[in-house]
């Protein structure tokens, strides 16, 4: 490759985060109800083999060619039946780089009552749908609980080929679980991290 291949290969080139496997994306809606704003959540179906019964947003894992923002208009159409067209996308919210694997692009949208009101989840991936009021959510904070991730490296790592025989500090890192409770629903993991962050982006003390 020449400089000039290589220039314009990065003139149309996208950056995208080093190591990920997957890339998901998921809606985070909002409806206004009587001049309140609320976020829609999900309850996955006790029927789905990986985190049953666990509060999320509608989304998933992107498919081949799909960007992120196409990727959540999907599922919430596949999950809850809302139509692309009835979501007003307000932007990209921050996206999270989850331990090196996988890379989770969040959406604001805003639905109407009107299609609030007419969603039909679809069963075989959703349990129940409800709503938790943005004002409760920013009274509210979450328990926050902090781990730490300690490297687990294998005896076989080949310290010689970096010249550190006698071995080498990795570095842990600090991961945090965000939990909301709503009325009998709990609200963690991923989608309490994303809902936090949200809540941080409006200025709310999280």
């Amino acid at each position: 490759m020449n400089l000039q291949k290589l220039e314009q290969l990065m003139k149309n080139r996208h950056p995208s985060v080093i190591g990920i496997r997957h890339a998901y994306a998921v809606l985070v809606p909002l409806v206004e109800i009587e001049g309140k704003l609320h976020l829609l959540y999900e309850v996955r179906s006790e029927s789905l083999r990986r985190q049953p019964g666990e509060v999320c947003f509608p989304g998933g894992k992107l498919e081949p060619g799909e960007t992120p923002e196409e990727g959540a208009l999907r599922e919430a159409e596949e999950e809850l039946g809302i139509p692309s067209q009835k979501v007003k996308l307000l932007g990209p919210l921050d996206y999270m780089h989850h331990q090196g694997v996988f890379v989770m692009y969040p959406f604001l949208g805003v639905i109407s009552q009107e299609t609030y009101e007419s969603i039909v989840c679809n069963e075989a991936e959703v349990k129940e749908i409800f709503l938790t009021p943005l004002s409760y959510l920013a009274k509210h904070p979450p328990f926050v609980y902090e781990y730490q991730m300690i490297p687990d490296v294998r005896e076989d790592f080949p310290y010689e080929k970096i010249r550190f025989t006698e071995g080498y500090s990795f570095s842990p890192g600090i991961g945090e679980v965000p939990i909301y409770e709503y009325q009998n629903h709990v609200i963690w993991g991923i989608t309490g991290r994303i809902t936090r962050s949200f809540l941080q982006t409006m200025g709310v003390k999280q």
